[in-house]
């Protein structure tokens, strides 16, 4: 194939997003791909690829207590409001891969194989979103936590579905549970491992909101972010784990909260027919 006009040498390799584990799954070579015994009459597949990836854990702030007063509608508008959130804002424009759903719980991936150029620091940033376009205060807990783990094909046939799994998996859903540090307001934070952050630079990885002003002139705003020292935690069943926090002091004051617009929605949705009562309800 000959080159382009102005071309020197061979053409960028061209890269697609894969929009879910089972996409990437499909595109790539497995590392492991075989059929085993139970060693009780039963088989069951074992395929998978295993990779380096970044493992972003959140869930919502009080969720029984904020959905305690909502009907099962109202509950599910709710969900479906936070999953969107996350996907729309926080997640816009990077290569995470959303793993799996469970209630209010969240997980995405981020790999050097998704696209990502260092995925701890995409993780990291994604949270920073959560917490700087949280207009409706869900408030999520965040952990993030790194290292191997494997993406594969679970289940018997009655039913399969593709998730990841390794020990960063549990540590991003233990990180997620560590409440902040230290005095004063705390409206977002994120917890990892201390030895994660290693030596990176705060100023590169929460990098401050840059405006170009009409006179051409280009204005920081602070971020309201801050790196908390590293303190020991002792974890179920990992043991102690020296944690770093990356905090926000600053949040919204919502015009209106999550479990309102779920209400409001649900009333909507009656009015314009979209909502029938169950039988018997």
């Amino acid at each position: 194939m000959s080159e382009k006009a102005g071309e020197v040498g061979p053409p960028e390799e061209v890269r697609y997003p894969y929009h879910s584990l089972e996409d990437f799954l499909i595109a790539k070579m497995l590392t492991v791909d075989a059929e085993v015994d139970d060693g009780w009459n039963a088989r069951y597949p074992v395929k998978g690829r295993e990779i380096e990836a970044s493992i972003l854990f959140a869930d919502i702030t009080g969720f029984s207590a904020r959905t305690a007063d909502l009907d099962p509608t109202e509950t599910l508008t709710f969900v479906n409001h936070f999953f969107t959130w996350i996907s729309a804002e926080a997640l816009r424009g990077r290569p995470g891969i959303v793993d799996k759903y469970i209630g209010d719980e969240i997980m995405v991936v981020f790999s050097r194989e998704f696209g990502s150029e260092d995925p701890f620091v995409d993780a990291v940033r994604t949270a920073r979103w959560m917490g700087e376009s949280d207009v409706f205060a869900f408030l999520p807990h965040v952990g993030i936590a790194s290292g191997r783990v494997i993406v594969g094909y679970v289940g018997t046939p009655l039913k399969y579905s593709c998730s990841v799994y390794g020990a960063p998996v549990a540590l991003a859903a233990r990180c997620a549970g560590v409440k902040p540090t230290g005095e004063g307001f705390v409206s977002s934070y994120m917890t990892f491992p201390a030895e994660e952050w290693g030596e990176r630079d705060f100023d590169e990885v929460l990098q401050p909101k840059r405006y170009r002003e009409p006179d051409d002139s280009i204005v920081e705003t602070p971020y309201g972010w801050e790196l908390t020292d590293a303190t020991s935690v002792d974890f179920k069943n990992l043991g102690e784990t020296e944690v770093r926090q990356v905090v926000r002091r600053a949040g919204w004051i919502p015009g209106q909260s999550a479990e309102d617009r779920a209400r409001e929605i649900a009333v909507l949705l009656a009015k314009a027919g979209r909502r029938w009562q169950p039988p018997g309800g």
